[in-house]
């Protein structure tokens, strides 16, 4: 091409080229990279520092930097040079050493243009959990670390149990874990699988055969409900995979995992510390058997059970009404509720509209004129299938707190409102299912939050 017309083809010819180049950079694997000492000084304050520091580096032809790669460094090079990277020079081999140099030299902007390539790219490839192990191993866990938000937040929505054992690592599930630990973001897998996955990745750091005996011991969620029978034997390397997995049990919730399964099936292994297993119990007991949050994070609106004039906000907490939704309309929440036990969560509403509702309801009465389940209404009126009991609590308005107790041993429902419990209703419908969702309805300008129950002073 001939030269001159133009800036970014003619710099690029520079790169990494001997001719126009008076420094060698010696990287960590040992390979050598070319460079032009005045422009690397002119782009770069940490090049210009190093390089016209009146030091050893200003007089002599190399200069090392023992912990970046030659992959990273040429795109450091690229960039350096032409101003922009092109799409086809990162790869998920070489994205985490781009990336780490990039912060090393201090090139925000580069940093940025990496962070927009992962996003993109993995939206088509998901390699996330590839990555995270990479990034956790050059860089240490950092919360304001760009790429490891964004890849914490990818691997997050991919259930566990769909992972294979040796696409993340222990660090990374470590970093995951620590991440999303008691916070309120979206994560994809219950608890217990959150406890099974770690369990076996650490298993597999020791042998093959503590590997295999804990696949064995561990089911899934789903072989779990279909009564699948579990297979009792002693773990090969009991301790060492103790140890293996200690970094993780700090990050694993117990609390949200169901009585009957810590009992049955995790306390037996006995690799769980006896004090972590007793404050899940003494918790479980505290909260009078509450088993509804077996998923890291809050309860969340569904987007694809939502009404088309609805809108979830703030990475789907919040529901509102659009201004032009006149007539009301549905949304329900993601977790199926299907299962024995008490169960409990928070409506907050934080804008009211004419006449609404809120409650829990069977999956495939969602949009009917009479679902079936259990509601409470704006003014005070409680529904169960097709009955109503006026007068059940005062009517609600902004900012009312609205608690659902779900007891699914006897199939009642009950309501707080605003600190005050109120009673329990016999249930009309002897043939209920055994399946409910969270569920709202509401019209312009209403704003629903929905959010694991928050224990506050109850008035009985």
């Amino acid at each position: 091409m001939t030269r001159g017309y133009s800036l970014e083809q003619d710099l690029s010819l520079l790169v990494n080229n001997t001719k126009y180049s008076d420094i060698e950079i010696l990287c960590e694997d040992g390979k050598k990279l070319y460079g032009c000492r005045a422009i690397l000084a002119a782009r770069s304050e940490l090049f210009d520092s190093l390089l016209y520091n009146g030091m050893k580096e200003s007089f002599e032809n190399k200069i090392s930097f023992p912990k970046i790669n030659s992959s990273g460094m040429k795109i450091i090079l690229e960039y350096i040079y032409t101003g922009l990277i092109k799409k086809e020079s990162l790869n998920k081999n070489n994205i985490i050493e781009a990336f780490y140099a990039a912060d090393f030299f201090q090139l925000t902007d580069l940093q940025e243009n990496i962070v927009r390539v992962v996003n993109n790219t993995l939206e088509s490839e998901n390699y996330s959990p590839e990555l995270l192990s990479n990034i956790v191993e050059i860089m240490p866990f950092i919360e304001d670390n760009i790429l490891q938000n964004l890849l914490v937040e990818k691997v997050a929505t991919i259930p566990l149990n769909t992972i294979e054992f040796d696409r993340l690592s222990i660090a990374g599930l470590q970093c995951l874990l620590s991440f999303t630990h008691k916070k309120a973001k979206s994560f994809a897998t219950p608890e217990y699988e959150v406890f099974r996955y770690s369990a076996i990745l650490a298993a597999k750091q020791v042998s093959n055969d503590a590997f295999k005996t804990l696949m064995k011991c561990l089911p899934t969620l789903e072989q779990i409900k279909n009564s699948i029978q579990v297979e009792n034997e002693p773990i090969t390397d009991h301790c060492k995979v103790t140890k293996e997995l200690e970094p993780l049990i700090d990050f694993i919730d117990f609390n949200q995992i169901k009585g009957k399964i810590l009992t049955d099936i995790i306390e037996p292994l006995g690799i769980i510390p006896a004090k972590t297993i007793l404050d899940a119990y003494r918790q479980k007991a505290r909260s009078h058997n509450t088993d509804f949050n077996e998923i890291r994070g809050t309860q969340f609106w569904d987007e694809l059970a939502c009404g088309s004039k609805l809108f979830i906000e703030e990475n789907g907490k919040v529901v509102s009404a659009s201004n032009d939704c006149h007539t009301h309309q549905g949304v329900r929440a993601k977790i199926l509720i299907d299962s024995k036990g008490i169960f409990e969560w928070d409506f907050i509403i934080e804008k009211a509209c004419k006449w609404f509702w809120v409650g829990v309801c069977a999956p495939g009465s969602f949009n009917n004129d009479e679902p079936i389940g259990w509601a409470l209404s704006s003014e005070g009126r409680y529904y169960n299938s097709g009955n109503y009991l006026e007068d059940y609590c005062p009517s609600l308005g902004d900012g009312t707190r609205i608690t659902v107790h779900l007891d699914m041993n006897k199939k009642t429902c009950a309501f707080t409102v605003d600190g005050t419990r109120y009673p329990e209703v016999l249930n009309c419908n002897n043939n209920l299912p055994s399946k409910f969702y969270p569920v709202a309805s509401l019209c312009y300008p209403g704003r629903f939050r929905i959010q694991s129950h928050q224990k506050l002073d109850v008035i009985i």
